[in-house]
């Protein structure tokens, strides 16, 4: 199998340190994301997992056995392995219960970390590779297994407020506080020399700072190696280098810290998205690389044969622009993406995305791409609370949690009418997960403003959701409301689109998912009661899926839903509606696939950093 696969989700192979020539990626099987190895000198891909809801998650270790998680519809499961030229499934460590994954750590000595969590907790087990396991540790809440030693010695595990250094046997080696002292990421150990170096980032008031942490000397801060706007960050294999992505105003920047040497080294990239970089054994740099109008591509700079992506046979259509609308906290930005044949003002759909802790890049998104095709223009705005942008942006809710983020949705929208950019009467709303939560709330506080919603998978009831939600989104929720519902109930409700149903005027789909763990589905049905009681025309639709789901059948699904229903509502009955060949046919679908990243990864770089999504 060399061309017959197609790409899932874009996201760069993971390299066998021992063998970089093996690896293992994630592609499309039959419209399931399954698990694949890549034989760069072969130049050929073996299919590994064929399960009917598809895989998710893979990895590859030092000795080139392949793992993936193993899970149920409601995403719990265990973590399996094989040798990479195939061979039988082992279970990673025997006597582990099934659980939800909170991350995979093998050592270069077979050494197996494996964290899961049950909902209320999360718990470490360790043990040889296809051994018995060995219960380490125990946390209350969620948190994130980000990395293990070279020999196994110490593990790092990520919380909402501290990340915390094991021993083998369990011990507490560090806890280093986030919290106030600034909001902290693990991303793993120096994979060289004696390995008990763990890279970190800091938010440091208006600054995101590179740290490393040592057993013996604690925490080092490189202040000299410090950004304005988010950053996530690799090690070189030489362990004494790092590898910096940064994310500014939609756009990727990358450099090369020596810390020996405190040096900062930009790294030339094309002007657009960075989605991944990683340099790889013998000096290697693998990146994924897109932009608005070109798909994403897979590149190596020493020319190594990398899997390959699928690719849309035409030139995007649309014409790209950035707008910048004045705002209380600073200029809002957006990414407009206008039809070729745009003569004056035109329909347009606003693209909400999720989070909050995310934003809108100059990436290829299938979705802007179906939506151009149709004739609408598109706008991606990169509202207060998105990353990107600084920790002043990423903490501005000063109108309250939504609403800040639906005034502006509102400014944007006022100000490209006013540059006759889009028509006033035919504007919609399209968001999934957070962004679905924001396009309920847009069209209950500010109904005179949309013609029409798309809400997928949302937040309905902010208080609901709390209830029945997972730890990590509650802690999350907490932050942003400043404590439970119990605490500050009238701030729940104040956000809540719930409780301005009654005031929505603009037709609306809804999907939601049955196995929803992020946005349960009880919220969303009891905010379909209230349109029904409110006589709100609305359409459902009802995926058997959770809020991640791994299915392609069910993202076309709602993506041929979604633009034929925004056509007949905002180009009205006079014109039959104009979904592209791709969409109706489904052979758009891996178009859609390549965006599939921000969505169910929109908690950004840092892994352990909640979001709805």
């Amino acid at each position: 199998m060399t061309g017959g696969y197609q790409v899932y989700r874009a996201a760069l192979p993971e390299v066998c340190a021992g063998d970089p020539a093996k690896m293992v990626f994630t592609a499309d099987a039959e419209g399931r994301c399954e698990v694949f190895t890549w034989d760069a000198a072969a130049r050929r891909a073996r299919q590994v997992t064929r399960r009917p809801r598809g895989t998710l998650h893979g990895a590859i270790d030092r000795d080139a056995h392949v793992w993936w998680f193993d899970e149920d519809a409601r995403g719990a499961g265990r973590w399996r392995f094989q040798p990479f030229a195939g061979g039988p499934d082992r279970a990673g460590l025997a006597g582990v219960p099934s659980g939800l994954p909170r991350g995979l750590a093998v050592s270069d000595r077979g050494t197996v970390a494996i964290a899961l969590g049950d909902g209320r907790s999360t718990t470490v087990h360790t043990g040889p590779r296809g051994g018995t396991a060995r219960t380490v540790a125990r946390l209350d809440g969620h948190a994130t297994l980000t990395g293990i030693t070279p020999s196994g010695r110490l593990l790092a595990l990520a919380g909402p407020d501290a990340v915390t250094v094991l021993t083998d046997a369990g011990a507490v080696a560090a806890v280093l506080p986030g919290g106030g002292a600034g909001r902290l990421w693990s991303l793993g150990f120096a994979p060289a020399g004696d390995g008990d170096e763990l890279l970190l980032i800091r938010e440091c008031e208006d600054r995101y700072v590179l740290v490393t942490w040592r057993p013996a000397t604690g925490p080092a801060a490189h202040d000299w190696c410090s950004f304005d706007t988010e950053i996530t960050a690799r090690w070189e294999p030489d362990g004494r280098s790092v590898l910096v992505r940064q994310d500014r105003h939609g756009r990727s920047a990358l450099h090369r810290a020596d810390l020996t040497a405190r040096t900062l080294t930009p790294v030339p990239t094309p002007p657009g998205t960075l989605l991944d970089a990683a340099t790889r054994p013998g000096g290697d740099l693998h990146c994924l690389w897109t932009s608005t109008g070109r798909p994403p591509r897979l590149c190596s700079t020493r020319g190594t044969a990398l899997p390959v992506l699928p690719t849309v046979a035409d030139r995007v259509p649309g014409t790209h622009r950035d707008v910048w609308t004045a705002g209380p906290d600073g200029p809002v930005h957006t990414l407009l993406s206008l039809p070729d044949d745009a003569r004056g003002p035109g329909p347009a759909v606003f693209l909400v995305h999720g989070g909050p802790a995310d934003h809108d890049r100059d990436a290829y998104d299938g979705v802007v791409h179906s939506l151009v095709a149709s004739g609408f223009a598109v706008a991606r705005v990169n509202y207060r609370g998105s990353t990107g942008y600084g920790p002043r942006w990423r903490r501005a809710f000063g109108a309250g949690v939504g609403l800040t983020q639906v005034a502006d949705l509102a400014s944007v929208r006022a100000d490209l009418v006013a540059r006759r950019l889009v028509r006033a009467d035919a504007v919609g709303l399209w968001g999934t997960s957070w962004g679905g939560y924001l396009v309920l709330l847009a069209l209950g506080t500010r109904p005179g403003l949309w013609q029409a919603g798309v809400a997928v998978k949302p937040v309905a009831d902010c208080a609901a959701a709390h209830r029945t939600s997972t730890p990590a989104l509650r802690a999350l929720d907490e932050r942003l409301f400043g404590g439970t519902p119990e605490e500050v109930p009238e701030r729940y409700a104040r956000s809540s689109p719930v409780h301005y149903a009654d005031r929505v005027r603009a037709p609306l789909l809804v999907a939601a998912a049955t196995h929803d763990a992020k946005c349960p589905p009880g919220q969303v049905r009891a905010y379909l009661a209230a349109l029904d009681a409110a006589s709100v025309r609305h359409e459902s639709l009802w995926l058997d899926s959770g809020h991640d789901g791994y299915d392609g059948g069910d993202h076309v699904t709602v993506l041929r839903r979604a633009v034929v229903f925004l056509d007949r509502e905002l180009r009205g009955p006079r014109r039959r509606p104009q979904t592209p060949r791709s969409v109706r046919s489904g052979e758009h679908r891996t178009a859609e696939h390549l965006t599939e990243r921000r969505r169910s990864h929109a908690e950004g770089h840092h892994p352990q950093r909640p979001a709805r999504g």
